[in-house]
């Protein structure tokens, strides 16, 4: 079976940006014959500082998305923070994606769940692959059609992150499909004065050694021009070297 890929970039900058990465990964979508989500957020709640681009909002952002959809085909994949949004992306995206910070959020993880939609929670930066049978637990009760984890690092020490590749098939005699999150996995949180650094050399070797332990699919953030991106420019993947990428995991 081949794998699944998700990318896109980290929030929703402009149309013209939307437009540009949808149109490669749909090209890539052909070319391999693969399944890829198209992910960016609408709203990143999480950033380091109050000072820090957010992204265009529920309503807005998630018309942006529908529109790529409606144009390039492809799936969606977004991220929610607070309750109230799961309703409203849920009838726009396809999957419907839990923060690490938040995947014990109680009330986040049911009403993901009963939206229908795919619920993908990332696993906390302090929590082990086997911590996450709880979430697990929460969203199945609560009714979702499906769930899936994601592998993003653990906190070692401050400002780095480290992955533990054990945590993958840890986490898959839980869930159909663990995703391996190649781009935040090499971030350095808070690690650029009031912004996140990162390694982004070390995102293609991140999604091999995650195939060799069983991933099922792999998330990648991705950029034209990273380094002007508004949100995770250190870790993001140039758009143009996602082709090879790619190509080395199939």
């Amino acid at each position: 079976m081949k794998p699944i890929i998700i990318a896109g970039p980290c929030v929703i900058e402009s149309a013209s940006l939307l437009d540009e990465v949808a149109a490669e990964l749909a090209r890539l979508r052909e070319k391999f014959d693969i399944e890829i989500y198209f992910k960016a957020s609408f709203d990143k709640a999480n950033r380091t500082s109050i000072r820090s681009f957010r992204g265009p909002g529920l309503e807005k952002g998630l018309q942006m998305l529908a529109d790529v959809r409606e144009k390039h085909g492809l799936k969606l994949l977004t991220d929610i923070h607070e309750s109230c949004q799961a309703a409203p992306a849920g009838e726009v995206a396809d999957v419907l994606q839990i923060p690490a910070f938040l995947c014990r959020q109680t009330d986040l993880l049911v009403a993901a769940a009963r939206t229908g939609r795919v619920v993908n929670i990332k696993k906390a930066q302090f929590l082990s692959g086997l911590d996450m049978q709880f979430p697990v637990e929460k969203a199945r009760e609560a009714g979702a059609s499906e769930v899936w984890l994601t592998e993003r690092g653990n906190m070692y020490g401050y400002n780095n992150l480290v992955v533990d590749f054990r945590n993958i098939p840890d986490m898959k005699r839980f869930v159909p499909r663990v995703i391996m999150d190649c781009t935040h996995s090499v971030q350095r949180p808070g690690a650029a004065g009031g912004k996140t650094g990162g390694n982004r050399e070390f995102v293609p070797a991140m999604a091999l050694a995650a195939k060799a332990f069983g991933a099922d699919g792999y998330f990648f953030e991705t950029h034209p021009d990273p380094e002007r991106a508004l949100s995770d420019g250190p870790n993001m993947l140039y758009l143009k070297d996602m082709e090879n990428v790619i190509a080395s995991l199939l």
